[in-house]
């Protein structure tokens, strides 16, 4: 197949996503709770009461968090390009209707991690060793759907691990509250990648890939819902430790209960078990992330003012 110049680099923006931005902002903004948690946990060490982190780790994270999002779509088309050619929704990605090849895909995984790998440069060494273990888990998640009904797990994993890196790089440790947060950071994903996989539950069985919409069945909206509320429950314990000391008290806590509202939405539409609702409520995460992100920000510049 011979593509112009124009429809090549479109070829390749689908092969990254970067044509469909959900995916960044879902790592996005989490990553930015973790930059700014490891602020106010650096803050504390040093006997404040809180702080904001500086703007070159907000920038450096957040390419960072895009790069490797973008590199992730490559190498998951690569394990996929057998696969996605007989799912309706992914059908017309460029490797599976044939416009970019496999080598060609694993390029460009290779060239987004080096870009990604650069921004160490103005980094403290150690994250450089906590990021191989992000660079191994980006690799191997599109393969573990062949092997292992827990495909979601090893997203969040993935995914998530942005936040003990900006942990180490912001304090030159991790601690209890990285975890936790971290621990909320994969109860949300594998609760939203699991809507992902009920839009696609009926094309996975034909053809053999795994997922947690198989694997949790008829209880899977229950236990998306359980997922949920282990994150809120282990958000507002981090909220709680991080500004209750401060003039906000545990306001910032009662301003997840928004996240609730949001979270009981997008069940009532995946009780349908619709393809279509279930991806409307995984997109709907977008506002999720968004309103973290911002609950989070305003409570910082908050505590660090009053």
């Amino acid at each position: 197949m011979t593509l112009t110049l124009k429809e090549k680099l479109f070829a390749y923006a689908q092969l990254t996503r970067f044509d469909k931005p959900v995916g960044i902002e879902l790592l996005l903004w989490p990553t930015l709770w973790g930059v700014m948690f490891a602020a106010m946990s650096a803050a504390k060490s040093s006997g404040k009461i809180a702080a904001l982190p500086s703007l070159k780790m907000l920038v450096i994270f957040a390419l960072g968090a895009i790069l490797m999002r973008a590199a992730g779509c490559a190498i998951n088309d690569f394990a996929d390009r057998r696969v996605d050619g007989h799912v309706s929704r992914t059908k017309g990605r460029p490797l599976a209707d044939g416009r970019l090849t496999g080598r060609e895909a694993v390029a460009a995984f290779i060239v987004l991690v080096i870009l990604s790998a650069s921004l160490l440069l103005f980094l403290p060494i150690s994250v450089f060793y906590w990021s191989l273990a992000a660079v191994v888990l980006a690799f191997i998640y599109p393969f573990m759907k062949r092997f292992t009904h827990l495909p979601q797990v090893f997203l969040a994993a993935a995914f998530g691990w942005a936040i003990p890196m900006a942990f180490v790089a912001v304090t030159g440790t991790t601690n209890l509250w990285c975890w936790l947060l971290f621990l909320a950071y994969m109860c949300w994903t594998v609760a939203y990648d699991t809507q992902y996989a009920m839009a696609d539950r009926d094309d996975d069985l034909k053809i053999g890939v795994k997922s947690t919409a198989i694997l949790f069945g008829r209880q899977d909206v229950l236990i998306i819902a359980l997922l949920q509320s282990l994150f809120l429950l282990i958000m507002g314990i981090v909220f709680w430790h991080y500004f209750a000391p401060t003039a906000l008290g545990i306001i910032p806590v009662f301003g997840l209960a928004l996240v609730a509202m949001m979270f009981a939405k997008q069940n009532k539409a995946c009780l349908t078990r619709q393809p279509k609702a279930c991806f409307q409520a995984f997109l709907a995460n977008i506002w999720v992330g968004r309103f973290v992100f911002l609950l989070t920000l305003i409570s910082c510049i908050a505590a660090s003012l009053l």
